[in-house]
């Protein structure tokens, strides 16, 4: 398809300008720095601003920036600038890649309750497990041997991934995608400690994921005790996450690979989590906070704030503690001079 044609694909409220250039023909998308001649590209801030004088792409998706968009002109490069070039082009991307989904239809070798309800248009792959009293919402997909326990309920047009597991009584909204190797609903770390050894909680409670939350490949949302373990809209959680029992996490979070929250932790809206950021239990993180990668969390993080280091302190404190840091060697010889 030429330039134009994605034009008219793309969101409209996302385009400020455009220059069609020759409107070539686009085959595909790349990254700027690997594009051919007949694929599409973006440039997103100054760190790629250079590859506008050399990419081969034809196409581009650039910021509002007259002095990039007049070098792209200059070279013949059809291009659309918006000020979300990163989500401009994820949208391109989509016109370019859908990724599989399954036809309709049962596997025969799919082992279904007779009790479970099953929605219209549900794909249900080979060796798929679903128990008693499940309900499975329309247009749902389920992938090879996944297994759903007995009593979940999942929503339309959701995706479970091969080898995923949906433990008893769970409760997914619509539009989720849960990956593979992924655990919802499993037994919370409850043991209390008695004169003859560990004595185990039963974890009678349940996991709640809302509308467009999705889960990523070997990550485990627990149940807890009592009560419920909570995802609350459009959270996006990355691979080998794990979110213990009785926590509470906002609307549209990202939580990094390897973030961990113990039991009864409370995050707030848009807050986002870098790899390998840790929480202790009980802890609460306030709406839009940040946390950058292997952060600690022991107790509370304010509304908005970022934070850095383990115990986590604010991010500026943690950069000058950081520059003194790799100080210290001389300014121990400069100490044992003084003394």
């Amino acid at each position: 398809m030429n330039v134009s044609e994605i034009l008219q694909a793309l969101p409209p409220d996302l385009i400020i300008d455009h220059s069609l250039a020759d409107d070539p023909d686009i085959t595909g998308v790349a990254a700027v720095d690997e594009a051919i001649a007949t694929q599409i590209s973006y440039v997103e801030g100054g760190k790629f601003a250079a590859m506008v004088g050399k990419t081969e792409a034809k196409a581009l998706v650039l910021p509002n920036d007259k002095d990039l968009q007049q070098q792209a002109t200059e070279r013949g490069i059809a291009w659309v600038s918006t000020k979300a070039p990163r989500l401009l082009f994820a949208a391109v991307i989509k016109i370019f890649y859908q990724p599989f989904r399954p036809m309709a239809g049962i596997h025969p070798t799919a082992i279904i309750d007779p009790s479970a309800i099953l929605g219209e248009e549900v794909a249900i792959g080979a060796h798929v497990v679903i128990y008693a009293n499940a309900k499975i919402g329309d247009r749902t997909a389920i992938m090879p041997n996944a297994v759903v326990y007995p009593d979940v309920e999942i929503g339309d047009n959701c995706l479970l991934h091969a080898n995923c597991t949906i433990h008893e009584r769970a409760k997914i909204g619509n539009n989720c995608v849960i990956h593979s190797g992924a655990v919802i609903g499993a037994e919370g770390f409850g043991f209390v400690p008695s004169p003859t050894g560990w004595f185990k909680m039963e974890q009678s409670g349940i996991v709640v994921l809302e509308d467009g939350v999705e889960i990523g490949c070997n990550s485990a949302v627990d149940r807890p005790a009592v009560g419920e373990t909570r995802i609350k809209a459009d959270t996006k959680l990355d691979n080998l996450v794990h979110v213990a029992h009785g926590s509470v996490v906002g609307s549209n979070c990202a939580l990094a690979a390897q973030v961990g929250l113990a039991g009864g932790v409370t995050v707030g809206n848009q807050v986002l989590l870098g790899g390998q950021v840790g929480v202790a239990n009980q802890a609460v993180i306030g709406d839009g906070a940040i946390a950058t990668a292997q952060t600690g969390i022991n107790n509370k993080v304010a509304a908005g704030e970022i934070v850095s280091g383990s115990p986590a302190v604010p991010n500026a404190i943690y950069l000058k503690a950081s520059a003194i840091y790799k100080r210290l060697p001389e300014m121990y010889k400069a100490f044992r001079k003084l003394k």
